[in-house]
């Protein structure tokens, strides 16, 4: 393989982490995924049980991480791949050159085509990325000036200026290549049926209930060993265990830390523990009174225990954090300084924001259990200063939909990081351009904010962009449009009669290896 150049060599180095699980009845690989004794075999359905039902299988217009985990590895692939010690890979392009700061080249696989049949080229790669002005994610890709088709087999991508983690925005959900022939039927509107090269093919989805992947028998690499896999929609927590338990599922996923304790006594199950880049917050919604003043916003934060959260809620699954970035993520710093635990300062605020006696307000939050426990957990602290949350429980795409048309006040929400680099944390989560659909539910506008976030992108020095970054978060600690409580850890209940099956940190079950057991 050619040389990747600074940059690329860089972020491959910083992002070397072994990402390790625990597991009942098993043992563990350094991918993460749980190994059980016993001779693989091919075939068979693989059932995953999930809380809740993907919103769109589009990459370029799906924002969460239970909708990227249906395609990304799977139906779609990106030119490049995130490996399971999160070094970049060759995935589509076989290899790639640095020619300059800001243009990149990259040699594509030859003989591949998509699901429809239509070729794998630089052609397609090109339609890809023209396609994405006009969507959600313009703002995420907005440093590509140009996607130039050299030859066939031969792409660039040059930039507007130096773009740090331009290899963890291709290896990304978003930067999956989509067949050009979907992209001409579907145009800006959402692409319900996926056609990518990867090794699973789209058969159907119906809503609320499951989504269907069938084998590609066509596969350009290595093929599955499973023949289907369904993802089955199952709101209650008991519901996915039981049909692990009982067969009926070998996957559930997004376990309640309450949970464990069953799982590991389980005779036909075993718990899968991994590595996350994820961060629990809960969210305000800035443009909103009274969290439209960030003393009541700093008056909340000292009224917060996040002790008591995580270990009373979370069984200390996951650690307290005062950061918004996972600490295994590019760009972390342990030296940002949060809210320590002060009802008497949390007073004060909010009898200088005008607020004396508090206030009445309302916090959203999906069906997710744990996060329902969480915000009664709220509901009690909060009152210590005279705030009485009313907890309004949605359903997790209408929770996903008013979050982002900036209907909530109080919000309490996660954030999946797709390619362990703080670029896409910072840009989602708290760029001005990201309001609404892209990530930024608390609607926050900080121009200084802005400015770090976006040196951060142009700055290829690892030391000097984490010091970026610490500015900018601590920045965003200061303004508290979100307040960053626990670094995540994902959880899975496996079925003991499969293997190669694992959580990625960030967040998306990885079934390519799958197998059923004899």
């Amino acid at each position: 393989m050619k040389k990747r150049g600074f940059v690329g060599s860089m972020l491959a180095l910083s992002m070397t982490l072994v990402i390790s699980a625990c597991s009942s009845g098993g043992t563990s690989t350094a991918g993460g995924e749980a190994v059980s004794p016993g001779e693989r075999q091919s075939g068979g359905t693989l059932v995953i049980a999930r809380q809740s039902d993907a919103n769109n299988l589009d990459p370029q217009y799906s924002s969460q991480i239970n909708s990227m985990a249906v395609y990304h590895h799977k139906i779609t692939e990106g030119l490049v791949l995130m490996d399971k010690n999160s070094k970049y890979q060759p995935l589509l392009a076989t290899e790639w050159t640095q020619l300059k700061d800001t243009t990149w080249e990259f040699k594509l696989r030859e003989g591949v085509s998509f699901h429809d049949g239509t070729p794998f080229n630089a052609e397609a790669v090109q339609k890809t990325f023209e396609r994405i002005p006009t969507t959600p994610k313009a703002g995420m890709f907005s440093m590509i000036k140009e996607v130039k088709a050299v030859d066939e087999h031969t792409i660039q991508f040059i930039l507007n200026y130096p773009y740090a983690p331009i290899m963890s925005l291709l290896a990304s959900a978003e930067g999956n290549i989509l067949s050009p022939a979907s992209i001409e039927s579907a145009g800006t509107d959402m692409v319900k049926e996926p056609v990518g090269t990867g090794p699973f093919v789209f058969e159907s989805w119906t809503p609320g209930d499951k989504i269907v992947l069938a084998k590609n028998e066509n596969y350009w690499g290595d093929k599955p060993n499973i023949d289907k896999v369904e993802f089955k929609t199952f709101p209650e927590d008991t519901t996915r265990l039981a049909m692990v338990e009982t067969g009926e599922a070998q996957v559930a996923e997004q376990v309640p830390s309450t949970e464990i304790a069953r799982i590991e006594a389980s005779s036909t199950m075993k718990l899968g523990r991994y590595e996350a880049f994820s961060t629990d917050h809960i969210g305000f919604n800035t443009s909103k009174e009274p969290f439209n003043n960030p003393l009541v916003r700093q008056a909340v934060a000292y009224a917060v225990d996040k002790e008591s959260i995580v270990s009373g809620v979370y069984n200390n699954i996951g650690k307290v954090t005062d950061s918004t970035l996972g600490t295994t993520m590019i760009g972390y710093s342990s030296n940002v300084k949060g809210y320590s635990y002060d009802l008497n300062k949390a007073k004060s605020l909010l009898a200088e924001a005008g607020y004396p006696e508090g206030f009445s307000a309302t916090l959203y939050t999906s069906d997710n259990k744990t996060r329902v426990n969480v915000a009664e957990v709220l509901q009690s602290q909060l009152k210590g200063i005279g705030i009485n949350l009313e907890v309004k429980v949605l359903e997790f795409g209408a929770y996903i939909d008013a979050a982002a048309k900036g209907e909530t006040e109080m919000f309490l929400s996660g954030w999946g990081n797709a390619t362990g680099d703080a670029d896409y944390n910072q840009f989602n989560l708290f760029h001005s351009t990201s309001k609404g659909v892209p990530g930024n539910h608390s609607f926050y506008n900080n121009p200084e904010v802005d400015q770090f976030i976006e040196d951060a992108r142009k700055e290829t020095d690892p030391d000097k962009r984490t010091a970026i970054y610490e500015k900018a978060i601590q920045l965003e600690l200061n303004d508290v449009p979100t307040l960053p409580f626990r670094n995540g850890e994902n959880l899975a209940a496996l079925s003991k009669d499969v293997d190669g099956v694992w959580i990625s940190p960030s967040g998306f079950v990885e079934i390519n290896s799958a197998s059923f057991l004899k």
